[in-house]
């Protein structure tokens, strides 16, 4: 039995919910009291710290564990042809738009952090970060999809 395939899944599979299970608490379970002012600001900072460490690191899982799947299972006609590989492609640029909008959101709450602020960076990155929520949540639909056989 091959063991390259199932470890690509795997890591793949495990760090996507890891890292859209994180996105989703920071934007929802962390960023509404940082709103309100009731997180102490090195608390929030080491959460904000620990979600861009697992953006970035993510980030090289999900290139090479997403690479070896598609260069394992797709040519790049499938990829452009077909209902599958549309939906591999929609993953691809939704990874790209809720890593930037991570990047920025943590990006802002840090800067207004490290200046000794709370609610202002905090509302500053509200737009970034509920916005990598929401297409954290379609990039799980659509994960979804592309799980499910025959579907497409």
């Amino acid at each position: 039995m091959e063991i390259v395939n199932p470890v690509m899944w795997s890591l793949h599979v495990g760090f996507a919910v890891l890292w859209t299970g994180s996105v989703l608490f920071v934007a929802l379970a962390v960023l509404p009291p940082a709103l309100r002012g009731d997180v102490d600001g090195g608390v929030l900072e080491g959460i904000v710290g620990r979600l861009r460490w697992i953006t970035r690191v993510g980030a090289l899982v999900f290139l090479a564990s997403g690479g070896h799947m598609a260069g394992t299972l797709y040519t790049f006609e499938s990829l452009t042809g077909t209902g599958r590989g549309h939906l591999v492609l929609t993953m691809i640029a939704l990874w790209f738009l809720i890593t930037g909008l991570v990047e920025v959101g943590s990006g802002k709450l840090t800067d207004g952090l490290d200046a000794g602020k709370l609610r202002e960076p905090a509302r500053d990155a509200k737009p970034f970060l509920y916005g990598a929520a929401g297409l954290s949540v379609v990039l799980v639909g659509t994960a979804g999809l592309l799980a499910t056989p025959g579907i497409m």
